[in-house]
């Protein structure tokens, strides 16, 4: 999205330092001058975020009428505007726009394909190793790095950033020898078959997973089994109800949950069988609440596989919780099984965009270059239950 030269040249913010604001609970009053279904479809979000959608064509005509302030003056919030577009490149122009007409404005540097290119680390408490929380926040997609002894593990893995892993691990002084799946992820493009052909890095995948359709090589793990890393050790456990495979990984009192429990939310239950399966799998995650859950002690630390738009960090920087907290705080544990699985299939919010396709090159069954998977895997990742937590 282009526009004329701006009049000014307006301030920028890079998308780590916009991140580092919202992260910190600064208001921010964004202005998204992309198409009205763009903004809709997909848009930054947040605790302390006021958005608004104003197309680019309206700032072109205002800057030959001369009526720029009369497009903003009833925006919501206060404070400098960040204008945001797809690239940085119209919202160059219409910060430039709002900067000549006295208005205090910035420019998003990038847009939002810079902002879906940010990934964050967060290093979260533990006595067995180094644990890292990588954040995208462009998607709310949390993946882990458990690093001990000169070994690591990266957990769900995205294809965008296997360098990443891989780069981080050799910093901690440790060589990336597992790269592990918690199921088939059917929001964003997965790096296991990337990082095993890149390296020496052995992919795992639950057992149920694979017998998926997974095409290229891979290690099944079998409900129980264990992965070694170093000194640290990676118990799965069997979390189904978001797909039949779903597994999260214990270490220590740390459980990695992958999609099944969220720190606002649960898991949705109908991108692998579709609507047809709901129910069954529904009942699945609610045996998973109620039951798979029950023997870990209310101090276990939940680390999810996602955050939704409005959850906020804790005061570390992280996305976690006590389990004890989320029994609490999620009505889902109170419910009785008739009550959860009525309520997941009556409640399901719109499916991740691209999410068949997205499944087809995790399983192997299609291939995409990196630019293609990029594109594919923009926008919110939908994999909760509730809107609220899209």
């Amino acid at each position: 999205m282009t526009g004329p030269d701006p009049p000014t040249d307006a301030p920028s913010v890079t998308p780590a330092a916009l991140h580092t604001q919202l992260r910190a609970g600064e208001r921010v009053r964004l202005l998204d001058v992309r198409d009205r279904d763009e903004f809709e479809e997909w848009h930054i979000d947040g605790p302390s975020v006021t958005a608004s959608q104003v197309p680019l064509s309206k700032f072109i005509q205002a800057s030959v009428t001369g009526d720029v302030d009369e497009l903003v003056a009833d925006l919501p919030g206060q404070g400098p505007i960040t204008v945001v577009c797809g690239r940085g490149e119209g919202s160059a122009f219409v910060a430039g726009l709002l900067e000549d007409a006295g208005i205090e404005a910035q420019n998003l540097a990038e847009g939002m394909e810079g902002w879906a290119r940010l990934y964050v680390v967060t290093e979260l408490p533990s006595p067995t190793g180094t644990i890292l929380q990588y954040e995208r926040p462009s998607s709310g997609c949390l993946s882990y790095l458990v690093v001990s002894d000169g070994e690591a593990a990266v957990v769900d893995p995205l294809r965008s950033f296997t360098d990443r892993y891989l780069a981080d691990a050799r910093d901690h002084g440790a060589t990336l020898t597992y790269a592990i799946d918690t199921h088939v992820h059917a929001d964003h493009v997965s790096g296991l078959d990337r990082l095993a052909t890149e390296s020496d890095t052995e992919p795992v995948l639950p057992a149920a997973a694979v017998k998926r359709g997974v095409t290229f090589d891979v290690t099944a793990l079998d409900p129980g089994e264990s992965i070694i890393v170093g000194s640290a050790t990676l118990r799965s456990l069997a979390l189904p109800g978001h797909t039949t495979g779903m597994t999260g990984f214990r270490v220590g009192d740390i459980l990695l949950a992958g999609d099944s429990v969220f720190l606002d939310s649960i898991a949705r239950p109908d991108l692998e069988t579709g609507s047809d399966g709901v129910a069954a799998l529904a009942a699945e995650l609610y045996v998973t609440l109620t039951e798979r859950l029950a023997d870990l002690p209310d101090e276990t630390l939940v680390a999810p596989g996602h955050h939704g738009t409005q959850t906020i960090p804790v005061e570390d920087g992280s996305y976690t919780a006590r389990l004890g907290e989320l029994r609490e705080r999620l009505p889902a544990f109170g419910m009785d099984r008739d009550s959860f699985v009525t309520w997941l299939r009556d409640d399901i919010p719109p499916q991740p965009a691209n999410f068949e396709r997205i499944i087809d090159i995790n399983l192997g069954v299609a291939v995409v270059d990196d630019e293609a998977a990029f594109e594919l895997e923009l926008g919110p990742n939908n994999c909760a239950a509730t809107p609220a937590d899209d």
